[in-house]
């Protein structure tokens, strides 16, 4: 999936969360995944793909990335529940 998106990544709801952008989300998430890069993800074991968002470009996607991480942690918790109330991971949905 070659397309610019913005994700949320979790290690469960009241957990940790990270926001991240990429154009190549299922490289990416499996890269968070699999701890493959020295991260934020890996330090915390963020490992559920909890949210994500397509952009028609990179400069959308890094602009709603930047609102997101100022958003209110109640705000997050009530983005990703309006599609995702299970808190699912949906990596593989996008195999």
């Amino acid at each position: 999936m070659k397309q610019p998106c913005v994700y949320i990544m979790a290690s469960g709801r009241n957990a940790t969360r990270y926001i991240g952008v990429m154009s190549d989300v299922i490289k990416r998430v499996w890269e968070h995944k699999n701890d493959a890069v020295e991260s934020f993800t890996k330090r915390y074991k963020v490992h559920d793909l909890v949210w994500y968002e397509q952009h028609d470009s990179m400069e959308s996607a890094i602009e709603r990335e930047k609102a997101l991480k100022n958003w209110r942690r109640k705000w997050k918790l009530e983005l990703i529940e309006k599609t995702n109330l299970q808190w699912r991971d949906l990596y593989p949905e996008l195999l």
